[in-house]
């Protein structure tokens, strides 16, 4: 029972991969995890996870670019999807290493033996977010409306159905990320995410920073999960309208079918956007934006320590591997 939170953590945690996330292939880019965070630079990431003693644990590996395996992979609409599977991949690595080093703890606190964690349950525990995914952005809010339009006839339009699916649906991400801020535990997981956030800022701007250089600069990062997540969900609402299906479980296939399309044109909005802050495209990011005010926080001197030694691990394996820094 004594590890059950920690791997509760480690699930919610999965669920709050995408918004907690830097998923564009820029020059360094990052995620919170459990009490700690991963840096990542064109070619290597980095994690630092901070102990209950204090102590910091710390891994790097080499990375490649996906656009450097096949160049096809970095051509516009697709880069978007390679470069997310990526971010993907590497996120949730890098979760499994932070719940490890947090049951590692707990272990050498009782004086037991670390249990391990079995290829199968954490297949399943990626499934499970997969699943809950759908369930509660896909079929719920579906659902909920083809429920409403039986005392609501004017959500029998394509037009109106897929507004108020498109409201519910927003909604739910709103209360979940909300509801969860919470719980203490994953209040520290947000305050690791503002800690990546000005730790990137501040490398931007002059290089590799102190803490105290770190801390001047804000939480809120356009390039965050959190502006991809938002800026998908109001994409969903024209895109889905825009097909002439009503019977309910065409339009939760519907949804599930064009998910990647979604995907790789939010991608690219984000990316154009970080590019002109003055756009049209960087107006419907702005509600990504204003929900970082709750899933990023400020963090304390030791959470920014840790965001600045996973990037000092990425960038310096990145000089070891020659890698040329540069904008993607």
């Amino acid at each position: 029972m004594k590890y059950f939170r920690q791997f509760l953590r480690f699930l919610v945690a999965l669920q709050l991969l995408p918004a907690l996330e830097s998923g564009e292939e820029t020059l360094v880019g990052g995620q919170a995890v459990m009490e700690g965070v991963m840096m990542r630079s064109p070619h290597a990431w980095g994690i630092a996870i901070r102990k209950a003693t204090g102590d910091v644990t710390t891994h790097s590996e080499p990375l490649q670019r996906p656009s450097e395996k096949h160049k096809w992979l970095g051509w516009p609409f697709i880069r978007g999807l390679a470069t997310l599977g990526q971010a993907m991949r590497l996120g949730f690595v890098a979760s499994k290493f932070s719940l490890n080093v947090g049951l590692e703890g707990i272990a050498e606190k009782e004086g037991e033996k670390k249990p391990e964690i079995s290829g199968w349950a954490m297949t399943l525990s990626m499934v499970a977010s997969i699943g809950f995914f759908i369930f509660m952005y896909k079929l719920v809010p579906a659902g909920a409306t083809q429920g409403l339009s039986k005392y609501w006839p004017a959500l029998k339009g394509n037009i109106a159905f897929n507004l108020v699916d498109g409201a519910i649906r927003i909604g739910l991400f709103l209360l979940f990320v909300w509801g969860i801020s919470l719980w203490s535990d994953i209040k520290r997981v947000y305050r690791y995410h503002g800690a990546e956030h000005k730790t990137v800022f501040a490398f931007e701007d002059h290089g590799m920073p102190t803490v105290a250089e770190a801390q001047k600069y804000s939480t809120y990062h356009p390039r965050c999960g959190t502006s991809f997540l938002m800026t998908i969900m109001l994409i969903c609402i024209p895109i889905y309208a825009a097909f002439p299906v009503h019977a309910f479980w065409a339009r939760v296939a519907l949804r599930i079918v064009l998910l990647p399309v979604i995907a790789s044109v939010s991608y690219e909005m984000i990316r154009f956007s970080a590019k002109h802050g003055q756009s049209f495209f960087a107006l419907l990011t702005k509600p990504g934006l204003w929900l970082q005010r709750i899933t990023t926080q400020p963090p304390t001197d030791d959470q920014v320590e840790c965001a600045i030694k996973a990037l000092d691990l990425a960038m310096d394996l990145e000089k070891k591997n020659g890698g040329e820094l540069v904008i993607a």
